[in-house]
């Protein structure tokens, strides 16, 4: 069987467009591996079958190890809790009450990371109406006291 420069590059493509499918951003690095096939196909077409599916299978491991070592870190995996600095010490009035192992509800006057309202835990017992300083973030929970 004699695999040209254009298989690897139709092989390349559909891997980059099936990652359009898949939200793993995975496929990726092996379609930009196959298209680097195809250059190196280009420049030394007497490549026998098995070492040109070894090469692309070395070009795909140093694609993935790329993105896990150099691209990736960069990202943040959540983003939760990291502007946590800014929101503890708001003020904000309690829209529905909130008592130990019970969740309420506090509006700001401003959005606190986005949102008006928070859902919120206590310690104590607050009534609705009162108003509460956030004294830590918990998860996607505002832990309050009142003010």
């Amino acid at each position: 069987m004699n695999i040209e420069w254009w298989h690897w590059t139709v092989v390349g493509i559909a891997l980059i467009l099936a990652e359009l499918a898949l939200p793993s951003f995975f496929l990726i690095w092996f379609g930009i591996a196959g298209l680097a096939m195809a250059l190196v196909l280009l420049v030394a077409p007497e490549l026998s079958l098995t070492a040109q599916i070894a090469t692309w299978t070395a070009l795909s491991l140093v694609m993935v190890v790329l993105w896990f070592r150099v691209f990736k870190p960069s990202f943040h995996k959540t983003r939760i809790g990291t502007s946590a600095g800014e929101v503890i010490g708001e003020v904000g009035l309690l829209v529905g009450a909130v008592a130990p192992f019970q969740r309420g509800k506090v509006r700001f006057q401003r959005p606190l990371l986005g949102a008006e309202e928070w859902v919120c835990l206590a310690e104590k017992p607050i009534a609705a109406g009162e108003r509460v300083r956030v004294v830590a973030v918990e998860g996607s929970f505002l832990k309050v006291v009142k003010a």
